[in-house]
Formats: structure tokens, C-alpha cells, sequence
């Protein structure tokens, strides 16, 4: 029985939190949440226990492990900014509410296919209690990867194609950051910006990137399509090389 509104004991907080007993324990393990009073050998919660039940859940579903989690959660500016940089990425991202069935029904994939692009990093779900959610952005690749195979490529010749892709990208998206730390969060001599303008810059460059690789790609596409017409004048690429101009500039793929 709760003592007051403000206070639960163990197997309660993890009703209010949809958690398991045991892992309101092992977070406490964890040190990602704090100690409970005691009264005897009863142990006491408050109400920022949950707060921070909920939290980590919330993390949990964007995709953090326990490790990144604590640091996210660590007091001061740095927590804050990371968390505050976490939601633009969420917002960006889409809210995790498919799992694999519902996805697989979604985007009208068959589930072992979605399977084979996960672990070909096509798909990045996150793992909450044992069970992996996908994002929208997961949707919308799983249904690009069926216009493609509906198109006529092969299973076997779009994945090692997706996972070259992958790697250069991961290799591209971690120099960006870096490139953000050093011209944007710290202004060179002049000093780190302020926890406001980080988070908003961070909101109006994360779009921009996306698009400004996606248009390269987009442009390199039609170029190598227009050079290879100009080594065999085959009729279908000049098909192809009209449909690329009919392309509206200023939007990739639309």
C-alpha cells in the first residue's frame, strides 16, 4: 500500500514505470537510478524515481545502451545537451512504435527479409525489454528496399551494395560530428556556444545534412547515368536519363 502520493514501494514504482521488478534492481545496480529510502527493511521511492524510471525507458527506445544512458543522464550542461540533442534526433527520426511484424506488414516486406536488413544495418531498431521497435525512418526504408526488389534487383545484389553504402556513410556521419564539435558547439578560441544555440543549430543543420547528401547522391546518380549513355547509347538509359531530368531540383527523389 502506497504511504503517501508521493511515495511507492518497489513493485509498485515498477507498475507505474512498466517495468519489471528486477529491473528497477539492476538499474539501481547500474547506478543509472538512485538508491531508495529505507523504512526498516522496506525500500521507498519517490516520485523522481519514477521520473527517472521513465526516462531511461525513453532513452532505452531511441536506441541508447545502459552505458550512453548514464552518461545522458549525468548532471549538469553536458546531460542536458545530450538530452536535448537526443529529442531533435528522435523528432527527426520518427517515434519506435513497429515491431517486426507490424513493420513487415507496413511496408509489405516479408519479415525475413527485414530480418537480413537488419543485420545489414539497413534498419537500426531499438531493443526495450528484449524486444526490438522500429522507427518511421525504418518504414521508409523497408518500403524504398521494396521498390527496389519489385524493380527486379536481386536480394543478393541490393545487400552487399546496402552494406558498402552503410560503412562509407558511418565513416562520413562520424567526420560530421566531429566537424560540428569543433565549428559549431566550439566556436574555435572564441569558446563553446551556449546550451540554446547548440541545440538549435543542431536542429537546423541535422535536416540540412540529410539533404545535401541525398541531393549529391541524387546528382552523381544522373551524371553516371548520362556518362554511361555516352559509352553505348543504349535506348532503355536513354529512357532512364530523360526520367533523372524530369527530376524537380530542390527535393531529393521527388
Amino acid at each position: 500500500m502506497k504511504d503517501s502520493p508521493s511515495e511507492y514501494r518497489v513493485e509498485e514504482i515498477a507498475h507505474a514505470a512498466g517495468v519489471g521488478v528486477d529491473t528497477v534492481r539492476f538499474y539501481q545496480s547500474r547506478g543509472l537510478l538512485p538508491s531508495p529510502a529505507r523504512r526498516g527493511r522496506v525500500a521507498i521511492y519517490s516520485e523522481s524515481h519514477l521520473e527517472r524510471l521513465r526516462e531511461i525507458r525513453e532513452l532505452n527506445r531511441q536506441g541508447l545502451k545502459l552505458a550512453a544512458i548514464g552518461r545522458v543522464l549525468a548532471d549538469g550542461e553536458s546531460g542536458t545537451l545530450r538530452r536535448s540533442l537526443l529529442r531533435v534526433v528522435s523528432e527527426a527520426e520518427g517515434a519506435r512504435s513497429y515491431r517486426l511484424d507490424e513493420l513487415a506488414a507496413e511496408a509489405g516486406v516479408a519479415p525475413p527479409l527485414l530480418e537480413v536488413m537488419r543485420r545489414s544495418a539497413l534498419l537500426q531498431p531499438a531493443e526495450v525489454d528484449g524486444e526490438a521497435l522500429f522507427s518511421e525512418a525504418d518504414l521508409r526504408c523497408a518500403k524504398a528496399a521494396r521498390e527496389l526488389l519489385d524493380a527486379g534487383i536481386p536480394v543478393e545484389v541490393l545487400l552487399p551494395l546496402a552494406q558498402s553504402h552503410a560503412a562509407h556513410v558511418r565513416e562520413l556521419s562520424d567526420r560530421a560530428i566531429e566537424i560540428f564539435e569543433a565549428h559549431v558547439r566550439r566556436r574555435g578560441s572564441s569558446g563553446e556556444r551556449s546550451l540554446g544555440q547548440v541545440i538549435e543549430a543542431f536542429r537546423r543543420l541535422l535536416p540540412a545534412s540529410v539533404t545535401l547528401v541525398s541531393l549529391h547522391f541524387q546528382r552523381t546518380l544522373m551524371e553516371r547515368v548520362r556518362s554511361r549513355l555516352g559509352d553505348d547509347g543504349d535506348e532503355t538509359l536513354e529512357a532512364l536519363a530523360a526520367a533523372t531530368d524530369a527530376v524537380p531540383e530542390g527535393s531529393p527523389w521527388s
